[in-house]
C-alpha cells in the first residue's frame, strides 16, 4: 500500500507581502549609502587619473630632457577628447603634450610633431568617463586664482608663470560623507595627494596647504 504523499504548503499572500515590504524598506535604507559611496568613487578616480598625469608629466619631461606640460581642459562632450578642447582650471580632462593641447587635442600621442598645430600629445583623459558628478579647481600656490597648466623641466622641475600648485577634487554634493580631496605640487615637482577632511598634522593623509583656499 502506497503511503500518501506529503503535502507542501505554499506562500501565502500576507507572507509574500510581509516579505516585499522588509525588502523595500531595507533597500531604502541602503540607497542613499550607496550613493554615496558612488560619488565618492568617482571623485578619488579623479583625483587619482590627475595624480598619474602629471606624474606622467613629469617623468616624460625628465626622459625627454625637455619641457612637458599637464593641462586641464574642458571638453564640448566631457566623454570625447577633440578639437573643441580649451585650457581650464576647472576642468575634469587632462592633456599631457610638449605644446599647448588647446583646441588641438584631436591629435594621437606622437614623438614628432605632424604639423605646425600639433601638440605632440603624450597622453589624454576624458574626465567625463568617470563620472559627471566632479568638481575640479587647478589653483596658484598660494590659492588666489585658478590655473589650468603646469610645466616641468628636463630636471623635473616646475618652471614658468603662474603653474598649477594645487587641484581641489571634490563631488558638486557638499556634506560631511562626500570626499575632498587635493593634488599637491611642490615647485621641486613632487606630487602627492591628500585629504583636506583629515585634521592630524601627523597623518599621512593630511594636507600641509589645508588651509590654503
Amino acid at each position: 500500500m502506497l503511503s500518501p504523499r506529503p503535502q507542501t504548503r505554499g506562500v501565502t499572500l500576507i507572507e509574500l507581502a510581509v516579505t516585499l515590504t522588509v525588502l523595500g524598506l531595507l533597500l531604502m535604507a541602503v540607497m542613499p549609502s550607496v550613493g554615496v559611496w558612488i560619488r565618492n568613487t568617482q571623485v578619488r578616480n579623479t583625483a587619482s587619473s590627475m595624480l598619474a598625469g602629471m606624474q606622467l608629466a613629469r617623468n616624460e619631461a625628465i626622459r625627454r630632457n625637455a619641457a612637458v606640460r599637464f593641462s586641464l581642459v574642458s571638453l564640448a562632450n566631457s566623454t570625447v577628447m577633440d578639437s573643441s578642447c580649451a585650457l581650464a582650471s576647472s576642468g575634469v580632462s587632462w592633456v599631457v603634450s610638449v605644446r599647448d593641447p588647446a583646441g588641438n587635442c584631436q591629435y594621437t600621442p606622437a614623438m614628432v610633431a605632424a604639423d605646425a598645430t600639433d601638440p605632440m600629445i603624450v597622453q589624454t583623459n576624458a574626465g567625463g568617463v568617470g563620472g559627471t558628478n566632479v568638481v575640479v579647481e587647478g589653483k596658484l600656490a598660494d590659492g588666489s586664482a585658478g590655473a589650468s597648466s603646469v610645466t616641468f623641466n628636463g630636471f623635473g622641475r616646475v618652471e614658468g608663470a603662474s603653474p598649477i600648485g594645487f587641484i581641489n577634487v571634490r563631488n558638486e554634493t557638499t556634506g560631511n560623507d562626500y570626499r575632498n580631496l587635493r593634488i599637491e605640487l611642490a615647485p621641486g615637482g613632487s606630487v602627492r595627494m591628500c585629504d583636506l577632511a583629515v585634521t592630524a598634522t601627523t597623518d599621512p593623509r593630511y594636507c600641509p596647504t589645508r588651509g590654503t583656499p
